[in-house]
Order: structure tokens, then C-alpha cells, then sequence
């Protein structure tokens, strides 16, 4: 049996990165095209890749997470977030490929209160974005139930587009820092959904499942852990989410459970502080 084929959808950003770096490493088949051309909002040019690469996964990362332009920008993050994954997954059907597609903690209200979100607890978005997300992996799963979707939480890697190197650039530049205190999920390192994700297709997982680490916190002491790990003396006060007064309303607590993958896995998936601890030390001076 030849070795699988990985086709990657979305390379420039950290999850894509990722993803390319564990292939590198590991010597497995991908391809991760410029992402004009795999433009995922264009049937003809996914076809013309997919034809001429023949991938057995097709792992869709791109995406569309800018949550507050997207409430003036309903078009785009749709096309982004529910027809482009919606593409991938039609000629992933029509390739005989399996797709991966990775969806958002948005899509849940922050209403629950006794314990963390599971599979199956009700949805109910609070902005455009998690609409949006929430419609993309309902298009994916509907194309085939073959499919693999997975809802990711406060997403971290190299790169720009996070919290953590967010918050180093504000302390760099801030006397001091006003951070969320009543915002809860989970810090989710790429490295952990890369390990999950290829661990689930090795064992023909398919459905939808929550893959965070484990876990949760406020954006407040996720900060101070960062702060402290790198060494940098920055007051932090404590706020509501409120006072940010952002034009897209966010849930206020929205942790998921991975319980039931780890358990379908036989995997324990690290904690969300040490996986963040361990980033950090990997990243070396980050002042």
C-alpha cells in the first residue's frame, strides 16, 4: 500500500505551517500550493490541483478569523468560511480523497454552565464568524460523512496571527495591559492539533470532535502565564470583555471538552499550560 498523500489548502498560515513542518519532519507525500493558486472560492482551480495531485486527505486551513471586520463583511467571511470549504470538500468527494476541516468554539453562546462543551451540546453562534464556521463544517459533513471536522479553541503557533505574540508586542509597547478576566476557552497549541489530527485519520476517525488541550482559562491568567515564562514585568489589570466594547459580540465562556477524542484515541493530550510552557521555551527570547 503506497503511503498517503496530504494536500493542504491555506499554507501561509500557522496551522498550515505547522502541518508542513510535522510533514517535513516526518517525511510524508504533501503538497501545499500557493494559495492563489488553490484558491479555495474557486471550484475550477481546487479541481485542476486535486486532478493533478490525487491526494488521499485534503486538510483545509484556511480561513477567515477576522471577527469583527467580518460583521461588516458578511459576503467574504461566508465565502471563505462555508463555500470554500464546501469546494474542498466536493472535489474531495469526487477525488475519492477524506478532507479535514477545522471549525471554531465560536459556535457556541457561552450560556452552559455545568462544565465544559461537548459534541453534542447545542450551537448557537453569537456573530457572523461563528456563523459562518458553524455553516462550514455542517457543508463539509454534509458533502460526506467520511470527513474528518474538528473545532479548535485560542489557536497558537509560529507566527503572527495569535494571542501570545499579540501580547508580547502590546507589553513591548504598553506601560501596562488591560486583559479579559470573565473570557474563558482553551489555548490550543498547533503542535497538539497536528499530533491529534493525523493520529485520527491514521485511525479513520471521521465525524466532528472538539481537539483542544486541556484544560481552560481566562485570556487574564492565560496572559500572566505568558508574561511570567518570558520573563517580562508588565502590570495586568484585570477587565470584563465588556470594556473593549468590540463590534462582534463573543461568547464568554466557550471551552470545549476533548474527552471524547482523547478517549476514541487512547491519547492523553497535554494541558493547556504545559503545552503553552513548552511553546514558549521552544520559541527562546521572545522580550
Amino acid at each position: 500500500m503506497s503511503p498517503a498523500k496530504y494536500l493542504i489548502a491555506g499554507r501561509n498560515g500557522q496551522l498550515a505551517q505547522a502541518f508542513i513542518k510535522a510533514f517535513e519532519q516526518r517525511s510524508l507525500l504533501y503538497a501545499a500550493p500557493e494559495e492563489k493558486e488553490l484558491d479555495i472560492t474557486d471550484p475550477d482551480r481546487i479541481e485542476a490541483v486535486t486532478r493533478a495531485f490525487h491526494p488521499d486527505v485534503i486538510i483545509n486551513c484556511a480561513a477567515y478569523n477576522l471577527v469583527d471586520k467580518a460583521e461588516d463583511e458578511r459576503e467574504k467571511v461566508y465565502l471563505v468560511n462555508t463555500t470554500g470549504p464546501q469546494n474542498l470538500a466536493r472535489a474531495a468527494r469526487t477525488h475519492r480523497a477524506r478532507m479535514v476541516h477545522f471549525g471554531s468554539d465560536y459556535v457556541f453562546d457561552g450560556a452552559k454552565v455545568n462544565g465544559l462543551y461537548g459534541e453534542g451540546d447545542a450551537v448557537n453562534p453569537l456573530n457572523e464568524y461563528g456563523r459562518s464556521k458553524l455553516a462550514g463544517e455542517q457543508a463539509v459533513l454534509g458533502e460526506s460523512p467520511g470527513n474528518l471536522v474538528l473545532r479548535l479553541s485560542w489557536v497558537y503557533g509560529d507566527g503572527k496571527q495569535n494571542f501570545i505574540y499579540k501580547l508580547a508586542e502590546w507589553a513591548r509597547n504598553s506601560e501596562y495591559l488591560k486583559i479579559a478576566c470573565d473570557e474563558f476557552s482553551v489555548p490550543t497549541s498547533t503542535r497538539t492539533i497536528v499530533d491529534v489530527t493525523l493520529k485520527a485519520l491514521e485511525q479513520g476517525v471521521s465525524g466532528m470532535y472538539h481537539l483542544t488541550n486541556s484544560g481552560y482559562c481566562s485570556r487574564y491568567e492565560w496572559a500572566k502565564l505568558v508574561l511570567s515564562a518570558i520573563g517580562v514585568r508588565k502590570f495586568i489589570r484585570p477587565v470584563s470583555m465588556d470594556e473593549f466594547n468590540l463590534p462582534a459580540k463573543r461568547p464568554k465562556f466557550s471551552a470545549m471538552s476533548n474527552e471524547a477524542l482523547s478517549r476514541l484515541l487512547g491519547v492523553g493530550i497535554p494541558e493547556w499550560g504545559e503545552a503553552v510552557t513548552a511553546f514558549l521555551r521552544e520559541q527562546g527570547d521572545m522580550k
